[in-house]
């Protein structure tokens, strides 16, 4: 640090130290200004232009040095000075103060914060430059910090000093006249009854919904700003459009169609979306078909001498796409067009945030809500493409099974799909670059779901990295890394399973100018409002959870916010998202693991119920898995549920539901479960925290109790 900055940070250290060390804060409560308050208005009355001076002088310098007290002294400039003229003094004196303290932040720590934490600011960085202006605009307008965390905040950054003053000067106004009209009406206050004088009642009325009115505000400045290239119609044909027929979009379609909205919903590919057509459905009739092979090898667990199943995949296949079939019509077009919605199949493109354009035909619409979903993410490796490789997409196309089948991507749909194709003599290699499988889980989920893959004859890589594929010699061939080491994988045919990539691309998004975030789904707010108000977006295409039911979910608060949000809009939920990966056994979550809980710093207390020990599993024949809760310590919170074992995606509701609705651990124990049945696991599990809990002190005092009755 230089040394111009070392005398500048000593004399504030001094100073603010001061401050409090002589108790100057005394000086800047409402008590001593209501008892100054005759003094102070004489002295003004004789000398206006000191007593504004002097105000004007402090002002600045309680701003500037961020000391507490300036909402005080907006009250008392009120008061001596009255609404016009206490307006302007402090609407100058504040834009002074706060310019002066974002100038000492940036002379003395600017420079330290960018070399330090630079790599990590580049977005917020970036979000400056592009949109500085408009971000303090907001911050001054509905204050989501106090003005001075806005001040030395607003140093740190790039944004221009003079830019920083005029936009605090308009931002801060509102509030201003709002502070200071207060403070004159309490300047009026003589007695008791004073209290109760409708000016006082007015400026508190003032003071509580003044965020209501800035945020209206703020929306109305945004939607000009965005709005203002773009020709608004006088009248519309549709109350909403809707893009993408998947579970976002039907889900959004139906909610408006049900509440008499006329709603228009496009597909330009096949009803139902990935999860009927490539994803969830199909993926869990494979999943049947490859289990019930399974457990036909299992026939001496279950008593039998043997058991055998000739099968042909290719008519396994064939039954997936009849399983499809038969959901289909549950997503079908006359479905939806008997519940009220007009269904358009044809390429859908945004012309305008007023105009969609489909089959040559040009729709308006007041709002516009895109569920377009996303697709299977093919990473850039060289020599992919020369290969005969598949994704989620078009793996249901294969009639011949491959006889050695290379999976990239040990995350849910790879671990699924693997086990699948191993349980059909496919010889299996999972090829993961991260540590383990399935990353996001507990290290012990993992290391008994890779067991049981392990003892299945798969083969599981993990820690290697894909670097090329080449066929040599006819024969396909990936080579990795594995600790600065090279090998080579021979194989068949491989599955693409790294991840999905959201559909933003290729229906007017960009050209619009809706906003992508770094991962390269829609940004959204938390009312799923794209940055253009009236066009809102759900599902896979924006995240953060890529599950059909999170989509369904999401559905519901796009829909009635674009519908009703000109009343009331509602923020999306996020707080209890259950999700499940379908392996043998199968993975059930809600709320944190313990791998989230470190992340973030929770506390937690751990309560596990092993399925080895339960009368239905062990009657099943699949007494393994466990019941693991996250518990507040030393509370019956739920903070999460980890299940792994026989229908852990269904077991874990009860836990959701619990979490949704604030129930404890104590009201699943009391709870009747049915005998004998796999939801007792989680009474059980319950059991367990209840007996690590119990009333040592209090037991003894019953113990005792027992034992005066036995007349010991």
């Amino acid at each position: 640090m230089s040394r111009n900055r070392v005398v500048m940070l000593i004399v504030l250290v001094i100073v603010i130290a001061g401050f409090f060390i002589f108790d100057l804060g005394q000086y800047f409560s409402l008590e001593f200004l209501k008892s100054q308050q005759a003094a102070l208005e004489d002295y003004r009355q004789a000398h206006p232009l000191q007593t504004a001076a002097v105000m004007f002088v402090v002002y600045v310098l309680v701003t500037a040095l961020s000391l507490p007290g300036a909402a005080v002294m907006t009250l008392a400039v009120g008061a001596i000075f009255g609404l016009f003229w206490g307006t302007v003094l402090v609407s100058f004196a504040s834009t002074l103060g706060a310019t002066l303290a974002f100038l000492i932040s940036r002379f003395l720590l600017r420079d330290m914060v960018q070399n330090r934490f630079g790599d990590k600011l580049k977005t917020i960085n970036a979000g400056i430059e592009k949109d500085g202006a408009f971000y303090l605009f907001g911050l001054r307008l509905v204050p989501l910090f106090p003005f001075f965390v806005i001040n030395l905040a607003m140093g740190l950054t790039s944004l221009k000093t003079f830019t920083f003053a005029w936009v605090s000067q308009v931002g801060m106004l509102l509030g201003t006249l709002v502070y200071v009209n207060a403070g004159t009406q309490l300047g009026k206050i003589e007695s008791l009854s004073g209290i109760l004088s409708p000016g006082l009642i007015l400026s508190f009325v003032l003071l509580g919904i003044f965020p209501l009115i800035a945020r209206k505000i703020l929306d109305g400045v945004k939607a000009r700003k965005v709005f203002k290239a773009y020709h608004k119609p006088a009248t519309f044909d549709r109350n909403l459009v809707v893009i993408g027929a998947g579970s976002g979009g039907l889900v959004s379609a139906y909610i408006a169609a049900a509440v008499k909205a006329k709603v228009t919903l496009i597909e330009k590919h096949k009803m139902g979306g990935d999860c009927l057509n490539t994803g969830c459905v199909p993926s869990k009739a494979l999943i049947r078909s490859a289990r019930f092979l399974e457990q036909t090898r299992r026939a001496q667990e279950y008593g039998f001498e043997s058991a055998t199943v000739e099968f042909d995949f290719s008519q396994v296949m064939e039954r997936v796409q009849r399983v499809v079939k038969t959901v289909e019509p549950h997503d079908s077009v006359e479905r939806y067009t008997g519940l009220g919605v007009e269904v358009i199949e044809g390429e859908a493109m945004i012309r305008s945030p007023y105009e969609v354009e489909v089959n040559g035909q040009t729709l308006t619409t007041r709002n516009i809500i895109v569920a377009t979903g996303a697709r299977p993410f093919v990473p850039p490796i060289p020599g992919l493409d020369q290969v005969p490789y598949l994704t989620s997409d078009d793996l249901w196309t294969l009639r011949e099974l491959p006889k050695r089948l290379l999976v990239l991507g040990g995350g849910p749909i790879g671990c699924e799909l693997a086990q699948c194709f191993a349980r059909f003599g496919s010889q299996v290699t999972i090829v993961e670059m991260a540590p383990s499988l399935m990353i996001r889980e507990d290290e012990d989920v993992v290391e008994l779901v890779t067991a049981r893959f392990e003892a299945e004859g798969i083969e599981v890589l993990a820690g290697h990295t894909a670097k090329s594929f080449e066929v040599v010699e006819g024969e396909n061939r990936l080579t990795a890394e594995y600790q600065q080491e090279s090998i080579s994988i021979p194989f068949d045919q491989v599955l693409v399973a790294v991840g999905r990539m959201a559909n933003t691309t290729g229906f007017g998004l960009e050209e619009l100018g809706v906003r992508v975030s770094d991962r390269r789904t829609v940004e959204a707010n938390e009312f799923l409002q794209t940055n253009f108000p009236n066009i809102y977006v759900c599902g896979d295409v924006t995240g953060p959870y890529q599950f059909t039911h999170t989509a369904a979910h999401q559905a519901w608060y796009a829909a009635v916010n674009a519908l009703f949000g000109v009343f009331r809009k509602f923020k999306v939920d996020y707080s209890v998202i259950p999700f499940a990966t379908f392996t043998d056994p199968e993975v059930g979550r809600v709320g944190l693991n313990e791998l989230e809980a470190k992340e973030r710093g929770v506390a937690y207390e751990i309560t596990t119920y092993g399925l080895d020990d339960l009368d239905r599993a062990i009657a099943d024949g699949e007494a393994q898995g466990f019941v693991k809760v996250l518990t507040v310590p030393g509370k019956d919170k739920i903070l999460g549920a980890t299940i792994v074992g026989e229908h852990a995606g269904d077991l874990v509701a009860e836990f959701v539901t619990a979490m949704r609705h604030g129930l404890g651990l104590n009201k699943i124990l009391g709870t009747i479960h049915i005998y004998p049945t796999w939801t007792e696991a989680n009474k059980f599990a319950a059991g367990n925290w209840k007996r690590a809990h119990a009333p040592v002190r209090l037991l003894r005092w019953v113990e005792r109790f027992h034992a005066r009755r036995r007349g010991a």
